[in-house]
């Protein structure tokens, strides 16, 4: 279940009421009179199940409640309730395919931004990856993946992408081409360092078993990179966050980044380009994968609506795009 609490302007506090009142997936609807001061207005609280909550949102931004009230969307971790259980049998799909786009779109566009923190992590996480290669230590390497932020700007990409929200997909893009660009300097940096000092080895060991594969990318490389894209994408759009971690030690971004310095270091042009082309491969795939993702979703959602309304038009129900200003959400803590 979702947890909804609204702030509605008086004039239009029936309207809503109504509305609620008559969605079968709709329980707990609370209404407080002149509760709300800042925005002023009524207070209405209601639970709404899962699989219809894209379609209840929907409806009250059409209301301009957005805009001229509050909308808060919260997550109902237990319901104990046959009313609760009548709620979603009257909700269309299932509760774990169901995706609430408002709380996408609110997670991504926090992500989106170029930020000190975000920088901060991409050079951390290319430094701790650096250590790896030089000392061969995969263990450093998943440090390394775990630690980096990278595949938040890859979901705002993908998700706006999807949108056809270009100045979201620009700053999303800014972030990767900033973040990038200093981390590899920071662990090129660190290997001229450790070199100078005489704690790096001489070379870069060619028989190094655990990190070899971070500059020789293959046929696996892309087809791990396209299912750890779709693999994330469904762990953001649904309720399974947990697969999350797995998405993000699956793919070498934040490797190939850090072997691109530690080969320019040692001028080891091969590795350098084997790096890049890994890179590149992780990016491309990534991104493929989540738009086509979340291409299908939209799509299932949109026939899953349609055939409830009776509509053939099933693009036109989907949820309209909200502007930058419209949600704040949930950090997705990718670092």
């Amino acid at each position: 279940m979702i947890h909804l609490r609204l702030v509605a302007p008086v004039e239009r506090s029936d309207a809503t009421i109504a509305y609620l009142e008559g969605t079968p997936s709709v329980i707990n609807l609370v209404r407080l009179p002149g509760a709300a001061q800042k925005p002023s207005g009524d207070l209405i609280l209601c639970d709404v199940a899962r699989e219809d909550a894209t379609r209840v949102l929907t409806e009250l931004r059409s209301l301009r409640l957005h805009h001229e009230g509050t909308i808060a969307v919260e997550y109902v971790d237990t319901a104990i309730s046959d009313a609760a259980r009548e709620a979603e049998r009257a909700a269309p799909g299932a509760v774990g395919d169901a995706v609430i786009w408002e709380t996408v779109r609110a997670r991504t566009f926090e992500e989106a931004d170029l930020s000190f923190t975000f920088v901060a992590f991409m050079a951390l996480a290319t430094l701790i990856a650096a250590m790896g290669i030089l000392t061969d230590s995969i263990v450093l390497i998943i440090g390394a993946m775990i630690v980096g932020p990278e595949f938040g700007p890859l979901a705002g990409i993908s998700v706006a992408a999807v949108e056809r929200r270009w100045t979201l997909v620009r700053r999303s893009a800014q972030a990767l081409a900033v973040g990038f660009p200093v981390g590899i300097t920071a662990a090129f940096v660190l290997t001229l360092i450790l070199d100078a000092t005489g704690v790096a080895p001489e070379a870069i060991p060619n028989s190094r078993q655990a990190t070899l594969f971070i500059s020789h990318p293959d046929w696996y490389s892309l087809l791990v990179a396209l299912a750890a894209g779709a693999a994330g994408t469904l762990s953001l759009t649904t309720i399974k966050s947990g697969a999350l971690i797995g998405v993000l030690v699956s793919v070498t971004t934040i490797p190939a980044a850090a072997n691109i310095a530690v080969a320019a270091a040692y001028a080891d042009w091969g590795e350098w380009r084997g790096a890049q082309l890994q890179l590149v491969v992780n990016l491309a795939a990534i991104l493929a994968a989540g738009i086509l993702t979340l291409i299908g979703q939209r799509w299932a959602y949109g026939r899953r609506t349609a055939r409830r309304g009776g509509q053939g038009d099933a693009g036109r129900l989907l949820p309209p795009p909200l502007r930058r200003g419209d949600v704040r959400g949930p950090r997705l803590g990718f670092g």
